[in-house]
């Protein structure tokens, strides 16, 4: 009888161990799933203002921004076009853009997009539809940028594909800190993987 009592009592100890561990996982899930959703309706909404904006807003021909931060990097802006939020007049709504970020001690970035949004204050700057990034041999496309110079950071999502002379990666998200070079290259869901592709090879690796 002791012996019936251990096990079932050993049972129950695992059932609801069992049980513990799926819900964890199961919410785990959810919360990620739950924050691709949020980025993706805040990056949704940008891109609507940004275009809302040119569109309703008195045009500016060949706008022009550069800064540098204390480290010595150096940022560049062009614009065929740009308006002023009537609203916020630190921000300005670009189109057809074109950006370089001159790394002190190290290779240039060129960025180019079909709009963009930037803080005349902070140099922060969304790049969005069809931006292009180029550094070294490595070519990024996506549909959304979100650089600051403050923090040194590039947050590259929507349609991310890296692309150099040995491989192409598709992602959810790119991340670069442009002063210490580190890259973190991931999925918004733990179940998708990164897609990888030799160019010497058929097939995603």
């Amino acid at each position: 009888m002791k012996k019936k009592i251990i096990i079932s009592g050993s049972f129950i100890i695992f059932f609801f161990s069992f049980l513990i561990f799926f819900y964890l996982n199961s919410n785990s899930e959810k919360n990620l799933i739950e924050k691709r959703k949020n980025v993706e309706k805040i990056e949704e909404k940008n891109l609507e203002l940004v275009e809302e904006k040119i569109e309703s807003s008195n045009i500016i021909e060949d706008v022009s921004y550069s800064a540098k931060d204390a480290n010595g990097n150096e940022y560049f802006l062009k614009a065929a076009e740009g308006t002023i939020d009537q609203n916020e007049s630190n921000f300005i709504f670009l189109k057809s853009v074109k950006a370089i970020i001159n790394l002190k001690d190290y290779k240039l970035i060129e960025i180019s997009s079909d709009f963009g949004k930037y803080n005349i204050n902070n140099y922060d700057t969304i790049f969005s539809q069809n931006v292009i990034i180029r550094y070294l041999d490595n070519e990024i496309t996506s549909d959304y940028l979100d650089f600051s110079l403050d923090k040194n950071l590039m947050i590259i999502s929507k349609d991310v594909i890296l692309k150099n002379n040995i491989r192409s990666l598709r992602a959810d998200v790119i991340e670069v800190n442009i002063d210490t070079r580190d890259t973190k290259i991931f999925m918004y869901e733990e179940n998708k993987k990164i897609n990888i592709k030799s160019l010497n090879k058929n097939g995603f690796n």
